[in-house]
């Protein structure tokens, strides 16, 4: 089991990185992951909700995942 510590140390690094690399999320994710020292299957597990949303967002722009239609508000 990994300690809420590392979850949030985890999801901290992965913002981080964003900022630094210009906003990929996905890329963020897996450098992290490395450098934690485990897959980025576990990394996924790790990540807060708004991250993953984010990474959805990011997914559907370069077309990795379905676009959902939104309404315009």
């Amino acid at each position: 089991m990994i300690s809420e510590d590392v979850k949030n140390k985890f999801c901290n690094e992965v913002m981080k990185q964003t900022k630094k690399n210009g906003g990929e999320y996905i890329e963020a994710v897996l450098s992290v992951s490395e450098t934690f020292g485990f897959g980025p299957e576990v990394g996924a597990k790790l990540l807060s909700k708004p991250i993953v949303e984010k990474i959805k967002i990011e997914g559907e722009q370069i077309n990795l995942l379905p676009k959902i239609s939104q309404l315009p508000f």
